[in-house]
């Protein structure tokens, strides 16, 4: 089997020598990489020079939620700007019957007031190593996909041990390029984490699953949070400080986010699978859940109220998924992609230096018809779609960290290596509300699912139901574990291996029958990564030396810069307007007559006579984002803050795959709207003040 070395070594050079080559003249397109930017094209296209300076400031001014979602320091006292929708988990782990933050709000008036939210990381990018030579030599030529699949994580696991017990920072192996680069990432962790403030759900998240990935919008998708070091505020002096001026058409703005996950360097076989397999395999179940969240929620106010995150989540992935899915299904995609593909294709044929990669494409097509065997299988045991409750999540990281603690630390899954310790630990005791109804619930339609997807037959189908009902079985099982106690965990961790194996809590009886299948299945996974990790390598050593300086990885959740313009678009003949505005905002609700989706809370129909209505409120650019994204900071020139990314519309969906600006957008909150909200609305004119730099938190004890 081909072991890569020789693409990673030609990447590692070609990015070495990256920021000494003039960028390719072409559209704002790119997830740049901090120490990659595109800096001769920002200056001929945009007349800004990107000075390392700016780029420092910004990247250290930029955070990741380790539970998805980006965000930005806007305080010299550690106070976060991300979405409402990132920080809804928070939000509702704190709510109770009869008190609802998630849909009312939550506003901190004082700084003993601010909320710790329990199992939440932040993440601060210091710094960023290229170690890919040392990654691809322990993957010796000839090894097989499963043994060099150890090979390759034995090392990473070691580069990070080595990197957290010299640095004490965070350290993380990123993949990029598919396999063709490997950088350490060294990242400082916040986790006494507080929150500020958050509007009411039904602002954040104004025209609902209608107006949902569409524009015009109308949305306050805005919370604020606080990081804390020694029961105090943390002091950061890297910073976004806070414009008040409005935008202007055609402004230069630059994104600093995390996004999540793009599909742009795949292949014809790898898009194929996704529009065959992936995508619809997913909608269903997303589909599914979504119509027992909704009967859930409709039972009564305290069941919407448990579900109503969840519930939110699943509908704004499965419209996501329908949109990813017409992209697929695109002829003008798949026109692109085959020119594309055929371009490389003749390259690895013809150029001498290029040759070894020619079969990098019938490599990954090969790899995709194992998946697509073997994707029901670790999508229902290794993913927890058949055991979809926390309780079995809690059951299934006891056992395998048990087990995994027992080996060295390079021969551990990923997920369970000493570098990661720390925060699994961390998130693993938090002690957040479980509600056993709701787990019964998700847990018996996800026990439904696994019997009808895998056959009432099947020998673990038989033992996992062990002669009851789905429905039966899920109350067994959630009335008998005692995993909700966060104690409990607590102390079956530190027990190790000896309790787990010797605990008879049914949750823990059932993640130890399951896991033999679902390690088995994960490992057919992992060979096929590594098997598609090598050929993706070789496809992106023909795309460097085709297009050089115009390549760059796909998101990895790490952090990029992006650019663009603040622009609007044409839709089905009609011009659509850069930005909207507050009265906007009352017009359509006036339209709607103040109902469903877009009834506004009490509290902005009281304000509107304070309000000034030309205030901008969302507004579009043409910056590259994509899911993860959500909460990130839009800034001009100057590093200010001039909004806060939290959608794209539904044109962007196709961004997954190939990026085009002729209609697709990404949707901000305007910065000059979130300070008009403050003040008029909710009269949180400290929190405003110190946005705008005028007042120190310190002055709300």
């Amino acid at each position: 089997m081909h072991c890569g070395c020789r693409a990673g070594l030609f990447l590692a050079a070609v990015l070495a020598l990256w920021a000494l080559k003039p960028a390719a003249v072409f559209g704002d397109e790119g997830l740049w990489l901090f120490n990659n930017v595109p800096k001769e094209q920002l200056k001929k296209n945009h007349n800004f020079d990107a000075e390392q300076k700016w780029l420092d400031h910004v990247q250290l001014s930029s955070v990741r939620f380790n539970s998805g979602g980006s965000g930005s320091f806007v305080s010299a006292e550690g106070l976060v700007m991300t979405n409402h929708h990132v920080a809804a988990d928070s939000l509702q782990k704190m709510g109770k019957e009869g008190y609802n933050p998630y849909r009312d709000g939550f506003h901190a008036k004082r700084l003993a007031d601010e909320h710790k939210c329990e199992g939440i990381e932040l993440n601060v990018l210091i710094n960023m190593t290229d170690v890919t030579k040392r990654v691809n030599e322990a993957v010796k030529p000839g090894t097989t996909p499963e043994d060099a699949a150890k090979a390759r994580r034995a090392v990473m696991n070691t580069i990070e041990k080595e990197s957290t017990d010299k640095t004490k920072l965070k350290s993380q192996v990123v993949t990029l390029f598919q396999g063709g680069a490997y950088h350490l990432y060294r990242f400082k962790k916040y986790t006494d984490v507080r929150l500020v403030f958050a509007p009411e759900q039904q602002i954040a998240f104004y025209g609902g699953d209608p107006d949902n990935f569409e524009y015009p919008r109308y949305d306050l998708d805005a919370a604020f949070f606080r990081v804390y070091e020694g029961g105090k505020p943390a002091k950061t002096p890297h910073y976004l400080k806070w414009s008040t001026k409005n935008l202007t058409d055609n402004e230069l703005v630059f994104v600093s986010g995390h996004p999540g996950r793009t599909n742009r360097l795949a292949t014809l076989a790898d898009l194929a699978y996704q529009r065959d397999v992936g995508f619809p395999s997913m909608l269903q179940r997303l589909n599914r859940l979504e119509v027992l969240l909704a009967t859930y929620s409709d039972r009564s106010e305290e069941n919407a109220r448990q579900a109503k995150e969840l519930f939110f989540g699943v509908q704004n992935s499965r419209k996501a998924r329908i949109g990813g899915l017409a992209a697929l299904l695109s002829p003008e995609l798949w026109a692109f992609k085959s020119k594309e593909e055929a371009r490389f294709k003749k390259a690895a044929e013809e150029r001498e230096e290029l040759k070894g990669a020619k079969s990098a494409w019938q490599r990954i097509a090969a790899s995709q018809k194992v998946r697509a065997s073997n994707i029901k299988k670790y999508t229902l045991l290794e993913r927890r779609a058949g055991a979809f409750t926390e309780y079995f999540g809690f059951a299934r990281t006891l056992v395998r960290a048990g087990e995994e603690r027992t080996k060295a630390n390079k021969d551990r899954l990923r997920e369970y290596s000493d570098a990661n310790l720390e925060s699994l630990q961390e998130d693993l005791v938090a002690d957040n509300p479980i509600y056993p109804a709701y787990e019964t619930a998700l847990l018996t339609d996800s026990l439904t699912y696994l019997a009808g997807e895998l056959g009432s037959t099947d020998p673990l189908v038989r033992k996992v139901l062990a002669g009851k009902s789905p429905r039966a079985r899920a109350r067994e099982l959630v009335n008998g574990t005692k995993l909700g106690d966060a104690k409990v965990r607590k102390a079956l961790y530190e027990g190790g291996k000896k309790a787990i194996d010797e605990s008879t809590d049914p949750m823990i009886v059932l993640a130890r029958l399951i896991d033999p299948e679902a390690r088995a299945v994960r490992r057919i996974i992992e060979a096929e990564d590594e098997v598609t990790r090598q050929a993706y390598g070789d496809v992106a050593r023909v795309q460097f030396a085709l297009d050089g300086a115009r390549t760059y990885p796909d998101a990895t959740f790490t952090l990029r810069l992006s650019f663009g313009t603040v622009k609007g678009y044409e839709e089905e003949g009609k011009k659509i307007p850069f930005q909207t505005d507050f009265a906007g905002m009352y017009k359509r609700s006036a339209a709607h007559k103040n109902k469903g989706a877009f009834e506004l809370p009490k509290r902005w129909l009281e304000a509107k006579k304070d309000l000034d209505l030309k205030v901008p409120f969302n507004f579009v650019c043409t910056v590259d984002i994509i899911g993860g994204n959500s909460g990130s900071p839009v800034i001009n020139r100057d590093a200010e803050v001039v909004g806060l990314i939290f959608d794209g519309n539904i044109q962007s969906l196709a961004w997954d795959f190939r990026y085009d600006d002729k209609e697709g957008r990404s949707v901000a909150v305007a910065a000059t709207g979130i300070i008009e909200a403050l003040r008029k609305v909710y009269k949180a004119n400290d929190l405003a003040d110190e946005l705008l730099g005028k007042k120190a938190a310190v002055s709300r004890r």
